[in-house]
């Protein structure tokens, strides 16, 4: 028996208590994220949304965004962050969706979502070009910068712990890890 593709009418039906995304026809949902993750997920759009969306105290020349709904090809991802250069997104579109893949995005890991984020949203961000990945998990305290080259991401850099780092593409700064892990 074939197996139906989930659609958006579907994501529209889940609860207000999870995020939904469609990957290869796929519906997954996740719980709201739990205090670590929104915490470093909102720390993180605040480090980078001064310097770089608003150009206060950096170079500016990006849009940073809260969970954005990413319509790319078939599926339909939510980020936990996601930047787009303002020569590639002069504006924001009006619609509730992007369809412009963003430059950067970010994945604040969890126990619930991290097989999703790295195993099964990276290869979608690959193949649609986005040039920059974070993957930050708060309870390791480590963030994993990588480049796409070619059609796969390699891994630049991992961070630990407490210390101050500059990671690209938001390397005009430094930013400080203990800010992200409510250190400060």
């Amino acid at each position: 028996m074939e197996r139906k593709s989930a659609t958006y009418a579907d994501l529209e039906a889940l609860p207000d208590n999870v995020i939904g995304e469609l990957v290869a026809g796929a519906l997954y949902a996740s719980p709201r994220p739990a205090g670590p993750h929104t915490h470093a997920a909102s720390k993180l759009g605040t480090a980078l949304g001064g310097p770089f969306d608003q150009g206060r105290g950096g170079p500016g020349g990006w849009h940073v965004l809260f969970e954005p709904e990413l319509h790319l090809g078939e599926d339909v991802l939510v980020p936990d962050l996601a930047g787009w250069r303002r020569e590639r997104m002069p504006r924001s579109p009006s619609a509730a969706a992007y369809t412009l893949a963003p430059d950067w995005v970010c994945e604040v890991l969890s126990p619930s979502t991290m097989a999703l984020d790295r195993a099964v949203k990276l290869p979608v961000y690959a193949r649609e070009r986005v040039r920059h990945v974070w993957l930050v998990d708060p309870v390791a305290r480590t963030l994993e910068v990588f480049r796409l080259e070619g059609e796969r991401y390699t891994l630049l850099v991992t961070h630990t712990g407490a210390t101050r780092v500059r990671a690209e593409p938001f390397d005009a700064i430094e930013l400080a890890l203990a800010f992200l892990w409510g250190e400060d």
